[in-house]
């Protein structure tokens, strides 16, 4: 992680702009088709969250915007990406657990279970470090949800995407998402690329 100068990026007059707004936050609400997600979950026998949270990082990567992030009153640049997911701890509550991004899926499987089983066991936050853009999601699988608006409490800048449960229709499923992110970090035109790979991820899983 490094201070870097905002005046000389793409994101200059979005500084301006955003940093001392009282509400900088923007979500966007997309519908994915998740049919290809759950039938790779199955046939492999692996977490369909864990697929979800690898494709979310591998769309991130490919946009440039997310490896640049607002902290206080300076812009941090990132060389690696991090999802961060909520875990169900042992005795009750939840925490939270940094996954750092891998290309390779089965690296991501690995990281995703040994770390969340830690956290479960210890009851303890695990954290990526300084060197990662955390990517923050959040699964509330106990109900559909067809949108989420988070609060934005000034300390946690970084984006953020919310769902619940997935649901079944005929020969599709689907999910929908809410993605929350800061308007210095990018503007709606990335949002929405990230979001169009992002279901480009989920199509091509495993091709």
């Amino acid at each position: 992680m490094r201070e870097i100068d905002p005046s000389q990026t793409s994101r200059a007059q979005a500084f301006a702009l955003w940093m001392h707004a009282p509400m900088p936050m923007v979500t966007l609400v997309k519908t994915l088709d998740v049919t290809r997600l759950v039938r790779y979950a199955r046939w492999r026998r692996c977490p369909f969250n864990m697929l979800l949270c690898w494709c979310i990082g591998r769309a991130a990567s490919q946009v440039e915007e997310f490896y640049r992030l607002p902290v206080g009153e300076k812009l941090m640049e990132y060389d690696r990406l991090a999802v961060n997911v909520v875990v169900a701890v042992r005795g009750g509550g939840i925490s939270t657990c940094d996954i750092p991004f891998s290309d390779e899926l089965k690296q991501f499987h690995r990281d995703y279970l040994s770390l969340t089983c830690q956290v479960r066991e210890n009851a303890q936050a695990y954290e990526a470090g300084d060197a990662y853009m955390v990517i923050g999601t959040s699964a509330l699988t106990a109900t559909e949800i067809d949108g989420a608006v988070n609060i934005y409490a000034g300390c946690y800048n970084n984006p953020f995407l919310l769902w619940g449960r997935y649901r079944r229709r005929l020969w599709h499923v689907t999910l929908p998402l809410s993605f929350q992110f800061h308007h210095t970090q990018m503007d709606g035109q990335q949002a929405a690329q990230f979001l169009e790979l992002l279901q480009r991820e989920i199509h091509m899983l495993g091709r």
